[in-house]
């Protein structure tokens, strides 16, 4: 009879309940509630259900809901930083190489093979296969610890984009991969044509050729493992910023005189040239007050121009008030020595005075020592008729309630610091205020990198 018969018959017979049962072991009746016995049958085919248990009965589950499960345990993006601190250590192409050249070369043939030949393709084998093994698995580390793009908090993903250029981290872990790939497929076939030799000169042969052919194929295309330990080295290097620290963010024209004021607030050190984009990425440090921390951040120059213009450098800045909750302390050069017209900057105030409303502000004129000449000093792009009322007060004073320091003079340092911690206390109000309750007090101690 086929299978399809029986499948056939299997519906149509009845199921009995069984309260009771006899048995050899024990005498007697003894009761088994509710148990079904179904017949015996076969059948070609398998289908799987799910079931969900519900007010303590089995249902069906429906692909649906399914899908759903899936959908909702997929990966979500971060909310924390400190990804780029737990990166793995990558090592050059040629240590890796030469490394499982090393290794490979002390594989044995499995003991107790007493035919020359069997025993010479055997270790071939073995030789190609471990070869095969030692290359891919830093590879593969790489592959798994390094981590997607997509799930890192907006800041670091930032950092990536402006940093290394936007797609070149996900083709260089790309290559990488390839490369794995690669070498795993072709050293499986040659491990298999070695074992497939018929005699011990043959083995020789395909052993030796197999060796050549792997350490061609990554040397050849092994840079990419060189790429990625320069990106790995890149981000390492990247300023870990703690989100629940308020944090103070030095923001304005190139050469203002951020650094300076950086290196007079905080343990942060940035290099100070009288050139534009001395600064050429974000420089973090702290400053200690009342047995707390504060962070200050320094970014580069912002230049007079609309996003799509703007170079790395100055989208770095942009980045940093966009995704990061900081305070502002905005630097003004009114002097013009910046290489900034008062005027240009007075435009970039108003963009991004507007563009980033909602952060706690500080205006600060820097070099005041230099305005005390009776005549200001302008420039080409200066235009001293023109009749725009907000401007021309701007190029005399600056914004409404601007602070004006020197750090030459050290004229307004002690009020500028003052003004710089009654800014953080209130920004720490703020996180506070916005941290959820749980998190409140289920929060561990903070790792801080410099």
């Amino acid at each position: 009879m086929g299978s399809n018969t029986l499948q056939h018959l299997c519906h149509q017979l009845p199921y009995s309940t069984l309260l009771f049962t006899r048995t050899n072991l024990y005498k007697g009746l003894y009761p088994i509630p509710r148990m079904k016995i179904y017949p015996l049958c076969f059948t070609k085919q398998m289908q799987t259900t799910t079931y969900e248990v519900v007010k303590g009965s089995y249902l069906e589950t429906s692909p649906t809901k399914q899908e759903n499960k899936t959908k909702d345990t997929a990966p979500v993006t971060l909310d924390t930083v400190g990804a780029f601190q737990k990166l793995p250590m990558v090592m050059p192409s040629v240590d890796i190489l030469h490394s499982a050249l090393r290794k490979a070369r002390r594989v044995t043939p499995t003991k107790g093979i007493a035919n020359a030949a069997k025993r010479e393709k055997n270790k071939g084998a073995k030789h190609l296969d471990a070869l095969m093994k030692e290359l891919t698995l830093p590879l593969r580390t790489y592959k798994e610890n390094f981590p997607n793009k997509r799930l890192l908090h907006p800041y670091e993903r930032s950092l990536i984009e402006l940093t290394l250029g936007d797609g070149n981290y996900e083709q260089v872990l790309g290559r990488v991969d390839s490369l794995r790939k690669k070498v795993v497929s072709v050293g499986k076939e040659l491990a298999s044509l070695c074992a497939q030799s018929t005699s011990k000169r043959e083995a020789e042969e395909r052993l030796a050729e197999g060796l050549k052919r792997l350490e061609d194929i990554y040397r050849s295309d092994g840079k990419a493992v060189d790429e990625l330990m320069q990106i790995a080295k890149t981000l390492r290097a990247m300023p870990v910023v703690d989100l629940e620290m308020p944090t103070l963010c030095l923001v304005g024209a190139p050469n203002v005189g951020k650094s300076s004021l950086v290196r007079l607030l905080s343990t942060g050190k940035p290099e100070i040239c009288n050139y534009p984009f001395t600064t050429r990425g974000i420089l973090m440090g702290h400053i200690a007050l009342s047995y707390r921390n504060f962070q200050v951040t320094d970014t580069p120059g912002i230049l007079r121009r609309r996003d799509e213009d703007r170079n790395n450098l100055e989208k770095l800045t942009l980045a940093v008030l966009a995704n990061l909750p900081t305070a502002v302390l905005f630097v003004h050069d009114l002097t013009g020595e910046c290489g900034t017209s008062p005027s240009d900057q007075f435009l970039i105030y108003q963009e991004i005075k507007e563009r980033f409303s909602s952060h706690l502000w500080i205006d600060v004129i820097s070099k005041c020592d230099l305005l005390e000449e009776e005549s200001p000093i302008l420039y080409v792009t200066e235009n001293a008729e023109d009749d725009n009322s907000e401007l021309v007060k701007y190029r005399k004073f600056g914004p409404d309630g601007a602070l004006r320091v020197s750090v030459k003079s050290k004229v307004g340092i002690d009020e500028l610091k003052i003004r710089v911690h009654e800014l953080l206390a209130s920004q720490s109000e703020r996180l506070n205020i916005q941290k959820p309750e749980d998190t409140k007090e289920a929060s561990s101690p903070r790792k801080i990198f410099i």
